[in-house]
């Protein structure tokens, strides 16, 4: 009876508050369609930002940055000058893609032996340990320098007047504000930055204003990257965190670069599909996708229990090798291209059972040749396409907030392993493995779909399932990020932390009741989770009607907009 009651609850349809004429039932809105530019963000002001720039003659570039900008300032729970950035553009003169690894290193000062000493089996969450030097504005200037139009000034301008006259705090983000504020109100210069009266969080429809993140963005604007990693900001950082007990130093800052990479693909049913190498997670979601082409999903209906069946099992195997293989190349042998290829995709594939949930699943041995977070993207009038993800990683961060500066360092440290010897073993200089991933595919050698899923370890899951809703299951933009989502825990972590096969797929409602029934009966565990699928936003390309399809996630504040 207590079975049949759980499974009555996890099948429950979330119903729509009006019946739509067209789409499929599930979908929340119709997508937007513009011919000139187009923005999608997970803040409406945001993506309005983003649309001005465009229209003042700025490239997708320069809107992309003054939406993260404006993010950093509303979105604090997800994003800021403090976390790390990624991104992939698409050149429109030169139909080609370029990716921008902006992720920040490890204190050079602090030493594995010094978590031994400490006697801890994993790094903190939060206070001065987890903190690595943050990228972001590093990202900002180095995709200005490269596609920008309009000066930094003029990009930065809306985001300071907001952060001095005040902006309306909308639903979901009051909501996760309010709960970092007693998690991380301990630590100095949080409670004088984040909350309205040194007590509370702001909330929603509430006037919130950062005057010291506005003067920190002016400096930016005036004086460029150096003030913040070899000026005034750098000291003020490297001051705060020697007297927090931190690691994270001048020299730490005025070392950084980022770094130009070349954009990872696999090919899926004549698609291709863009994620950028390691140390993020990005080629978990090729590989998840050279796993499924193998089956004719033609012939398997959305949310049946083979689809989700399958989906599971091949996050289970992809994971396994996320686990052992994904690190900062600088440190570790990373065999990219031995994971993507379609011949190790079919020894993985040999391994999944029609009818039985995995129990013991292990890393494979490929060909060795070679919280939170928001996502955006932007397209320009010129076919200039961006898709850009930011974060802080633990919602806010750190914890820690350096003097009068308005923003919070990322806690991205945390996500080395303290075990020796492996890929993601945490060493001086180093970059942690990385779950923030932007995405991107082509169509025959042209932009078909800017597009990303924040959301944590969720991610290159959410990345294939917006891909399959695409091509498998005949979606629109719009629809394949309204679907019902599942997601699936168990594996292991970069951490270090091992998994617990065959773990637990959760499901959103929407879900039939025979699909959970016939997964329990397969091995699987089953629940129902909530708000854990990610944030999605998507801009696809018509080169025949020429015209953007932009989509935002119904889960979130956000919103597409375009002109």
């Amino acid at each position: 009876m207590r079975r049949f009651l759980f499974l009555l609850a996890l099948s429950s349809l979330l119903l729509n508050a009006a019946d739509r004429v067209t789409g499929r039932a599930f979908a929340t809105r119709s997508e937007v369609i513009a011919q000139h530019g187009m923005a999608c963000t997970s803040q409406p002001l945001a993506t309005q930002i983003a649309l001005d720039i465009l229209k003042r003659g700025g490239s997708a570039v320069d809107a992309a940055i003054a939406a993260n900008a404006a993010l950093g300032l509303m979105e604090p729970t997800g994003s800021g000058m403090g976390g790390d950035l990624f991104a992939i553009v698409w050149d429109a003169k030169t139909k080609k893609l370029h990716g921008l690894n902006a992720s920040g290193r490890s204190p050079k000062s602090l030493s594995l032996e010094h978590f031994r000493k400490l006697g801890v089996k994993r790094i903190p969450a939060h206070g001065p340990l987890p903190v690595s030097v943050p990228g972001c504005v590093d990202g900002w200037f180095e995709l200005h320098g490269k596609f920008g139009k309009l000066p930094m000034t003029e990009i930065l301008a809306p985001t300071v007047r907001y952060a001095r006259e005040g902006f309306p705090l909308s639903e979901l983000i009051a909501y996760y504000w309010d709960r970092s504020v007693p998690a991380l109100g301990r630590f100095p210069g949080f409670l004088e930055t984040y909350t309205v009266d040194g007590k509370r969080a702001p909330r929603k429809g509430e006037i919130f204003r950062n005057p010291r993140l506005a003067n920190t963005l002016e400096q930016l604007a005036k004086g460029g990257r150096d003030v913040f990693y070899k000026g005034a900001i750098a000291r003020t950082i490297d001051a705060y965190m020697k007297g927090q007990g931190g690691f994270l130093s001048y020299e730490d800052l005025a070392s950084h670069r980022s770094e130009w990479v070349e954009p990872s693909s696999t090919s899926y049913r004549g698609f291709e599909v863009w994620e950028l190498p390691p140390n993020g997670q990005g080629i978990a979601a090729l590989q998840m996708l050279n796993i499924l082409e193998g089956y004719d999903f033609s012939k398997i209906l959305f949310g049946s229990p083979r689809h989700v069946h399958l989906f599971a099992e091949a996050k289970k195997l992809v994971f396994e090798d996320r686990a052992k293989f994904y690190a900062d190349p600088e440190f570790a042998q990373v065999p990219v291209k031995g994971l993507l290829s379609k011949a190790y995709a079919t020894q993985r594939r040999a391994l999944i059972s029609e009818t039985r949930a995995a129990r013991r699943l292990e890393a494979g041995h490929p060909p060795l040749k070679e919280g939170d977070t928001v996502y955006l993207t932007t397209a320009d009038p010129e076919g200039n396409m961006v898709s850009l993800i930011q974060s802080n990683y633990r919602g806010m961060g750190s914890g820690m907030t350096p003097g009068d500066l308005g923003f919070c360092l990322q806690d991205r440290g945390e996500l080395f392993t303290l075990e020796e010897g492996q890929a993601n073993t945490y060493a001086p200089g180093k970059r942690p493995f990385h779950t923030i991933i932007p995405a991107f595919m082509t169509k025959d050698g042209e932009p078909f779909l800017s597009f990303g899923v924040m959301g944590g370890e969720f991610q290159p899951m959410g990345h294939v399932q917006i891909v399959m809703n695409l091509i498998d299951f005949g979606m629109n933009t719009q629809e394949a990020g309204d679907a019902p989502r599942m997601s699936h825990d168990g594996s292991p972590e970069p951490t270090g932390e091992p998994g617990k096969l065959p773990g637990t797929i959760q499901l959103e409602s929407g879900f039939p009741l025979e699909t959970i029934q016939k997964l329990l009966d397969m091995g699987h565990g089953v629940s129902w989770m909530l708000g854990g699928y990610g944030g999605y936003q998507g801009i696809r390309w018509d080169p025949k009607q020429r015209v953007y399809f932009g989509a935002s996630e119904s889960r979130k504040d956000g919103q597409a907009a375009g002109f």
